[in-house]
């Protein structure tokens, strides 16, 4: 390991002894948030999954009682009655803090609840009327599988700049602060021992 470039004196040698006391407390806070963020991380990916699944499974039924709501009824009407939305919704975005980084939150907020369904019943079959249905529910947990992916990346990149702190602190920086200690000790023992020794010559010729 390279040490610091410094002149090996009792000044430098309790600088580098407060640094070296600054920087090991800083590499095991850096190394409590880490683990802690991993375990946040860890709880979003949990939710995460599960709410990819529920959405995965719950789009995979509309999509096909939407395909059978176009197979016995024109194309115009189907389309047309789709077209409509079922609701009307406000999106609220904020955010939110985890372990100190900034995460999205969003908050949907229905503004107009459809008076039934948009479309005449006489226009199109039953089919569609529990795809629409399953669309308009569907809409709220497609935003919190947004919000979560979205967290998701962000406590990743995070995590990994932390690990790159901790790194740069556990084999870098401590390891070079220790080096240079050990180097400034070992020559302010030298330049003991040679003014003992200088000091006996002197002493002795007296």
């Amino acid at each position: 390991m390279t040490r610091l470039n410094v002149n090996p004196t009792r000044m430098e040698l309790k600088k580098l002894k407060a640094r070296l006391s600054t920087a090991v407390r800083g590499h095991k806070l850096l190394k409590d948030k880490s683990d802690e963020m991993v375990r946040r991380f860890s709880a979003v990916i949990r939710e995460n999954k599960r709410l990819r699944g529920e959405v995965e499974e719950e789009l995979s039924l509309t999509l096909r009682q939407f395909s059978v709501a176009r197979s016995v009824t024109s194309v115009y009407r189907a389309e047309t009655a789709f077209a409509i939305p079922s609701v009307q919704v406000k999106a609220e975005c904020g955010t939110g803090n985890v372990m100190g980084i900034d995460v999205p939150s969003v908050e949907l907020k229905e503004t107009r609840g459809a008076e039934g369904l948009p479309y005449a019943f006489s226009e199109i079959t039953s089919e569609a009327d529990e795809s629409v249905a399953r669309a308009a529910e569907l809409l709220v947990k497609m935003v919190k599988l947004a919000e979560t992916e979205k967290t998701v990346r962000m406590l990743a990149a995070e995590i990994e700049r932390n690990k790159r702190r901790v790194n740069a602190l556990e084999y870098v920086m401590i390891p070079q602060l220790e080096e240079t200690i050990k180097y400034i000790k070992d020559k302010l023992d030298e330049n003991e021992r040679a003014a003992v020794v200088r000091l006996m010559k002197v002493k002795s010729k007296a």
